[in-house]
């Protein structure tokens, strides 16, 4: 797994590693069960405080890209990280939506339309 950091970038560290863990797992590179480097071991890598990876594990783990099996490590979780990513989408439209003060039954045709159900 090549991971890598762009020291100028306004975007977290963390952040850094935890959108090129997902974009690898989109592609196929990181395919399900594959284990992660441990903590240490990529903090190290990465010239990173272990807290700073370990935060990037946590926030995959939450969204459902990884679990954490104890002592077997970090790997690519299955089939629940699409339904992750269509909830984390899901909140995320919601909130613009709120934002820009749209009706909630609104929202949802909008959606209808561009699923091509409506």
């Amino acid at each position: 797994m090549q991971i890598h950091l762009d020291a100028t970038s306004a975007t977290p560290p963390y952040e850094q590693v935890r959108a090129q863990i997902i974009a690898a797992i989109d592609d196929g590179s990181l395919v399900v069960g594959t284990r992660l480097p441990p903590v240490r071991a990529l903090a190290g890598e990465l010239s990173l405080a272990a807290n700073t990876v370990a935060r990037a594990y946590k926030e995959l783990e939450e969204a459902g890209y990884v679990e954490t099996r104890g002592r077997a490590g970090t790997v690519v979780k299955g089939t629940d990280a699409a339904s992750a990513r269509a909830g984390q989408a899901a909140r995320a439209y919601a909130e613009t939506v709120r934002g820009l003060g749209i009706d909630p039954a609104d929202a949802v045709e909008l959606v209808r339309a561009a699923l091509g159900d409506g």
